[in-house]
């Protein structure tokens, strides 16, 4: 019989968490997370990753693996994915993939072109570049020499434009260049669920979320990292707005609320992305009782 991955995604606070934990249990697997803010392990409580009660009960790869000093692209964690994928398969029939990351469910699912490796050198440059003068400058200089990859989901994400930015300047081709449109094939069936919510029911969740992050420590854990602001990896909400508060310019009050409005922005990007996938069956979370029939 063909082996078997169970990709779970949606957005962000819908509780993918929870539900992958409880389909791993039924098929005794494991899970693979795919979400590209939980590999760093610095950054324990702003990326909302499974506690340690949820660690204990299923085993996880793939969470708190890289330090936020890592160099990491989606093309790295298809190689590394698909590996650990090919290493589970040989003791069970089924694995669980979880997560909110729409560009490393593609890798996994889909493939990648082998992008080439930045330099540290031109990696440095282009951060000090971007460090004194700003994001307009970094959406601009992106816009101009890679146009194809100026979307939507990108235009707010200063890391994907500090990527499409260290490869042009690497080898002198957009990154929409090395986007392989012809989908790898796989050894393995590939069951996509998406889960769906209300939109008020996700905003609160989303809210209660955010609330819960300050409370277990966010502004310390962010206080904890001020100085490596400017590293790819806390380009991210959740962090960014802290700082901003801990540099003076926003009130506390004021950067809770920009991260749940920025989080909601966020989960409106993974929608889209997701909504796009013909190949995945939707479910209300609140009636996620019917997916037992997998």
């Amino acid at each position: 019989m063909k082996k078997k991955i169970i990709v779970i995604v949606g957005p962000t606070a819908i509780g993918k968490t929870e539900y992958s934990i409880r389909i791993a249990k039924k098929y005794k697997t494991e899970i693979i997370s795919c979400d590209s803010r939980q590999f760093y392990k610095e950054l324990k409580i702003g990326t909302a990753p499974p506690n340690n009660k949820q660690l204990k009960e299923v085993k996880h790869h793939f969470i708190h693996n890289l330090s936020i000093h890592d160099d990491y692209s989606a093309g790295a964690f298809e190689k590394d994915a698909i590996k650990k994928i090919q290493e589970i398969h040989k003791k069970k029939d089924n694995i669980i993939l979880v997560g909110g990351s729409g560009l490393y469910v593609d890798a996994v699912c889909n493939g990648f072109n082998i992008i080439p490796t930045v330099s540290k050198e031109i990696r440095q440059d282009i951060n000090l570049l971007y460090e004194n003068k700003g994001i307009e400058w970094l959406k601009e200089k992106v816009k101009n020499i890679d146009p194809n990859s100026f979307t939507k989901k990108t235009y707010n994400n200063p890391q994907r434009l500090l990527r499409i930015l260290e490869v042009y300047y690497q080898t002198k081709k957009p990154l929409s260049f090395f986007h392989n449109n012809k989908k790898k094939e796989r050894e393995f069936i590939i069951q996509k669920i998406g889960l769906k919510i209300e939109r008020d029911k996700l905003y609160d969740k989303i809210n209660q979320r955010v609330d819960k992050m300050i409370k277990n420590g966010l502004v310390k854990e962010v206080t904890n990292l001020k100085q490596y602001k400017n590293v790819n990896a806390l380009q991210t909400v959740g962090y960014k707005e802290i700082f901003e508060f801990l540099e003076n310019k926003i009130s506390l009050e004021n950067a809770i609320e920009k991260i749940k409005r920025n989080t909601r922005r966020f989960a409106k990007r993974q929608i889209t992305w997701f909504k796009k996938d013909q190949s995945i069956s939707w479910y209300n979370y609140d009636e996620i009782v019917k997916i037992n029939e997998l």
